[in-house]
């Protein structure tokens, strides 16, 4: 089956610590509070953070970025080693490094060490850029899309570029597919490339203020910039498309309550993939909304788990093992439950739909275990499937219930299922639980085996009979 398309991240990156712990008192003396019981926890951060989350997501990701010989950087190399590909560029300084001090899930304060940049391109990420299929450029002003600029501007005009900007860094280069700036980082680029007296006027009680706001920024950014489009980021209220005409609302699919930190970085990676998907902006930024929200609903930054690797993962059959793996984590890391199912889910119809829906409310996940195309032909015979594995996981990862979906090759999941070692395992209702090989295994670590009824009627079989008739008789059937 076809993988998604190869992605290209160029920016700055940080590594990031959360030193996590209980807050119940305040110290002697001073008034400030006592943080006990601490866990220090390393993730990748900045453009090392939007590489990590496509890589997540079943991606082959490479990472242009400085790194040096500072422990920080080190500490990165070691998280991102067989997830992400690394280019790396020379450091000045030491690697930028930033640490929450947290309690009871709220960050008391922050700690920044290291102000590391870019100092020089190099010919091998110079000819990473030009062989790119499709590119991010996470700038977090520190140097790195600056020194590849000129690549850059040649990239733009050959592949969909989405770019990230930060208001240390500079614009875009010209013909960027996509910039997504935030709504406050909107706001002060507009306002640099503008009179005063062409800032729309807002008051503070009109409840329409910050979206008239962003749509001028917009409108404002694409005619300076030069890019074929602006998404502006508005939180929990989604993101504002703009191609210099009458801008696209995309709101939020659900109010997802969590730590928003990262949240940016997963919408820009998540658009930059789908646009090298050669998917329209419309489509790339409303995936981008809903891949964001469910990481903030997941818990955000906090809930990554990145175990370091000693080697690279084995490749297997099963297409984005490790994005499902890494959604189980996060999950389960927060006390959560994880559900999966399974099934062939070709030609996906509404008793599908129902059977997902009502598996994502039993927990707190939803990942969708899916034979591969010659797994289902030794089950339904040859002429199944009827819809590629390719075209089935992309309409089931559009769907709001549904966190990931993992592809595998064998006749049942019981190799899968030991890796994502999900709570509940969810089948249809036309099974039993004696026809199910899987059973023992879920019972085995005190998971639970669930079934779901199907809604009555509906079946690939019904639908492919129905479709292979007259269009006459067709409408007969469907009347009985």
């Amino acid at each position: 089956m076809n993988r998604p398309t190869p992605l290209l991240v160029v920016g700055d990156a940080l590594l990031d610590h959360d030193l996590t712990g209980r807050a119940e008192r305040l110290a002697p003396d001073a008034p400030v509070p006592v943080v006990s019981d601490t866990r220090l926890v390393a993730r990748p951060g900045g453009a090392a953070l939007a590489a990590y989350l496509a890589a997540v997501e079943g991606r082959n990701v490479t990472l242009i970025t400085a790194l040096g010989d500072d422990e920080s950087s080190s500490t990165l190399r070691r998280l991102l080693k067989g997830r992400v590909r690394l280019v790396e560029l020379p450091l000045s300084g030491e690697l930028p490094c930033k640490t929450r001090i947290m309690a009871q899930g709220r960050a008391l304060l922050r700690l920044d060490d290291g102000e590391g940049r870019a100092s020089a391109a190099t010919d091998e990420a110079r000819s990473a850029v030009a062989a790119a299929r499709g590119i991010l450029v996470a700038d977090y002003g520190r140097g790195t899309a600056d020194v590849l600029r000129e690549a850059l501007v040649g990239a733009a005009a050959r592949v969909p570029v989405v770019w990230d900007p930060h208001p240390r860094g500079g614009p875009p280069v010209r013909g960027v597919r996509l910039a997504t700036p935030s709504a406050a980082e909107a706001r002060a680029f507009a306002r640099n490339g503008r009179a005063a007296a062409d800032t729309p006027h807002t008051s503070a009680d009109d409840p329409g203020r910050e979206l008239r706001s962003a749509a001028a920024d917009a409108l404002a950014l694409v005619r300076s910039w030069g890019v074929t489009s602006v998404a502006v980021t508005l939180g929990e209220r989604g993101a504002l498309l703009s191609h210099g005409e009458a801008p696209l609302l995309v709101p939020t699919p659900w109010q997802a309550e969590g730590d928003a930190c990262g949240a940016g970085d997963c919408f820009a990676a998540t658009a930059a993939g789908l646009l090298a998907d050669d998917v329209l902006p419309e489509t790339a930024v409303q995936g981008a909304v809903r891949a964001a929200t469910q990481y903030v609903a997941n818990g955000g930054a906090r809930a990554l788990v990145i175990e370091e690797a000693s080697a690279p993962p084995e490749q297997t059959g099963s297409e984005q093992a490790a994005g499902g793996s890494d959604v189980a984590a996060r999950v389960r890391a927060t006390g959560g439950t994880v559900v999966a199912a399974g099934g062939c889910f070709d030609l996906l119809h509404a008793g599908h739909v129902a059977l997902l829906q009502a598996a994502r409310r039993t927990g707190d996940c939803l990942i969708v275990c899916v034979n591969s195309d010659a797994s289902v032909r030794r089950r339904k015979g040859s002429g199944r499937p009827l819809v590629p594995a390719a075209d089935r996981v992309r309409v089931l990862r559009a769907l709001e219930c549904v966190d990931a979906v993992v592809v595998f090759d064998e006749d049942t999941p019981e190799r899968l299922l030991r890796e994502l070692r999900p709570h509940i395992w969810v089948k249809g209702g036309d099974y039993a639980l004696g026809q199910l090989p899987e059973a023992a295994l879920v019972e085995s670590w005190g998971g639970q085996v669930m079934l779901l009824p199907y809604l009555d009627g509906r079946s690939t079989t019904e639908l492919a009979e129905r479709a292979a008739l007259a269009p006459g008789a067709a409408n007969a059937n469907l009347r009985k």
